[in-house]
């Protein structure tokens, strides 16, 4: 089988005649795909990475933006209201008497003040 398709392979070569062009070199190979892998990371870049650079600049400026008195939940769930801040620590009241310490970075996310439901 492989025989007979090898066979016809070559025929069909020879029968092409004398013009036949030289072998791609590594170098022409890596010309054809240079635009390829290009695109290929153009793509990523506007597809993966950029919209992750945004995410994380509006999470800066959300956590920058924390007042007291905001209502926040954490990325553990708990929520609470913002009673003390410094610069990389929130403490929040969760009920009467009752506060929690926790790293500013653990807010997930502020709750409109409608009561965000």
């Amino acid at each position: 089988m492989w025989r007979l398709l090898f066979a016809q392979t070559e025929a069909a070569q020879s029968v092409e005649g004398a013009a036949e062009q030289p072998a791609p070199t590594a170098q022409s190979q890596l010309t054809g795909m240079l635009p390829m892998i290009v695109v290929f990371f153009a793509i990523m870049y506007f597809l993966m990475i950029r919209p992750q650079q945004k995410r994380e600049r509006e999470r800066r400026a959300m956590l920058a933006a924390v007042a007291k008195g905001d209502a926040v939940i954490t990325t553990g769930g708990v929520c609470g209201t913002v009673v003390g801040l410094s610069e990389d620590r929130v403490v929040l009241r969760v009920d009467e008497n009752v506060t929690m310490e926790f790293v500013r970075g653990a807010i997930a996310q502020v709750v409109p003040k409608d009561g965000g439901k």
